[in-house]
């Protein structure tokens, strides 16, 4: 499906509209995750802006998108909750400078041992996320207790419609031209209907048969005070769904700063270092997959300081932080946006909707963005995975269905990640233990030859040592390591604990064509064992073979 964004040529047209189309899928976004962090909805706003703006600009991605993101936020949420948000700015700082470092020491291409399955269980996980978070759009508040519940009769009906009417417009539109980003081009029909039928329908009602990003706003800002056992006044409620603001400045000018002292980096450091984990994660594997989309290369080190960039600057300014947005990214490049412009566009578009247009904004009904983000959903799961169960290892199955699961449960994608680069890890150790081997011969002298095959490590040293028979050899033994590889400390230590057996029982052992990193582990070992060195690195020695 990923064909879906495929083969289109970058335009300043197409990224000025398709950034255009991004900054107001923003909006709801940046607002929801404030909301999760705790923190006002202008910061996660402002945050959506400079981290947008300044990754746009200094990263290693044409055509990403980055803003503030749930990731982020449900990590600082403690942080604001447990020391208040002033605490919050100079963690966002550190974090920035912990990523610039990263991609200074060029870190970022370990991106590169993300495994496939990984990758596939990863984009269906969360394509699988993106869909189960558009239910709550289905529910409305009941004005009898407060509670949410699922919408039902005409206005369950209305918003179908309006579902489905966005998705066909996004599907059908470019089939006859491309002139106009398809979900702008949705976003703006649907808008218009909704503001007539929410006109008709409620002309002497402030209450909407479809509900709009106000609506949500407000219905956000309700929960998070009941759940603080705060209710809103009619004011604040009313208050909470606009979204218009000023020009940010710098936090120390607006909040009392944190104190500058040990303490407080005490309290900070583990949540930054948790913060540039979980941000470099998610935005490396989305540059991955725009690469794989775009059929481009993005420079991973320069988007770990790109987006370092941003989070500093971000934080200075009263910023919650943020990285990149999957699902914001690939409505941009499923709307045309290949180049920097459409981020950058992006950015200025959602700061000058806080400034000049909130009222207008508000009023996009949530139906629309829903069907946008469903249309998201359908390009982004891999629907050729489902295909490939009867073709794939099992492992390769095991570690695709474990990632999807686990970012589905766990909404926690980073740690998805890492979970299956692990369990990826011990799945190959494992494969690998068994693929070591050895003939065995013996010569015109009588000295038996092992002639070894496969990788010696860790996961494998158990069946070398099984290999051989130290009691029953003769007194001149030679293990030829010239179509084997030793990888790691636990291999050079079976090496020396096999040269200690047979010198122990007064047996000369001779090991040839060994890598050059055993000579000290073995000189222990005296004048009874001889090492033939290979100075080629990949050990292959043409001369010197013992038959």
């Amino acid at each position: 499906m990923l064909d879906f964004f495929r083969r289109r040529t970058a335009s300043v047209k197409d990224d000025v509209l398709s950034g255009l189309t991004v900054a107001l899928a923003l909006v709801p976004e940046a607002i929801a995750f404030a909301f999760v962090a705790g923190v006002s909805p202008l910061i996660g706003l402002y945050s959506a802006f400079f981290i947008g703006l300044i990754s746009a600009v200094v990263g290693g991605r044409p055509g990403m998108i980055s803003g503030a993101t749930g990731a982020m936020a449900v990590v600082v949420v403690a942080l604001v909750a447990q020391h208040g948000v002033t605490y919050l700015f100079p963690t966002v700082i550190l974090c920035g400078l912990l990523q610039i470092g990263i991609g200074l020491l060029r870190l970022g291409k370990l991106i590169r041992m993300v495994p496939h399955p990984v990758m596939l269980g990863f984009v269906n996980g969360l394509a699988i996320v993106i869909g189960l978070a558009q239910i709550d759009s289905f529910k409305t508040r009941l004005a009898t207790d407060g509670s949410l519940a699922f919408l039902q009769g005409w206005p369950l009906v209305l918003m179908l419609f309006m579902v489905l009417l966005t998705m066909s417009i996004i599907w059908l539109l470019p089939k006859f031209t491309k002139a106009v980003p398809a979900s702008l081009a949705a976003i703006l029909v649907v808008t218009f209907l909704s503001l007539a039928v929410n006109h008709s329908a409620n002309s002497d009602s402030s209450d909407h048969a479809l509900a709009t990003v106000g609506d949500m706003l407000k219905t956000k800002a309700q929960a998070v005070a009941s759940a603080a056992g705060t209710p809103l006044s009619a004011e604040a409620i009313e208050q909470a769904g606009r979204i218009d603001g000023g020009l940010p400045v710098p936090f120390f000018l607006a909040y009392t700063p944190a104190p500058f002292n040990w303490d407080t980096l005490a309290i900070i450091f583990p949540y930054a270092i948790v913060l540039c984990g979980v941000g470099l994660i998610e935005s490396l594997m989305t540059l991955t997959l725009i690469d794989e989309i775009t059929e481009t290369r993005g420079q991973g080190n320069r988007e770990c300081i790109g987006q370092g960039t941003a989070n500093v600057i971000c934080g200075l300014f009263g910023g919650m932080g943020g990285c990149a947005m999957i699902g914001q990214s690939l409505i941009n490049v499923n709307s045309g946006g290949r180049g920097r412009l459409s981020g950058i566009t992006a950015a200025v578009c959602l700061l000058m909707f806080v400034l000049f247009l909130g009222p207008w904004i508000v009023q996009i009904p949530m139906a629309a963005l829903v069907g946008v983000m469903f249309m998201v959903v359908i390009g982004t799961f891999e629907w050729a995975s489902l295909r490939m169960f009867k073709r794939m290892p099992r492992s390769d199955m095991f570690v695709m269905v474990l990632v999807a699961g686990y970012t589905v449960f766990m909404h926690d994608l980073a740690s998805a990640v890492i979970l299956g680069v692990i369990v990826s890890a011990l799945v190959f150790a494992w494969q690998h233990a068994t693929h070591i081997g050895a003939d065995s011969k013996y010569n015109e002298f009588g000295s038996r030859i092992y002639q070894l095959h496969g990788p010696l490590f860790f996961a494998s040293v158990s069946s070398f040592k099984e290999m051989f028979n130290v009691n029953e050899d003769p007194d001149d033994v030679v293990i030829d390591f010239y179509y084997s590889r030793v990888y790691d400390q636990s291999g050079l230590e079976a090496i020396n604990w096999l040269a200690e057996k047979y010198e122990g029982c007064g047996k000369r052992l001779h090991l040839t064509h060994l890598s050059p990193e055993c000579r000290r582990l073995l000189d222990k070992a005296g004048d009874l064992v001889e090492i033939n060195v290979s100075e080629d690195p990949h050990y292959h020695v043409a001369t010197d073979r013992l038959a």
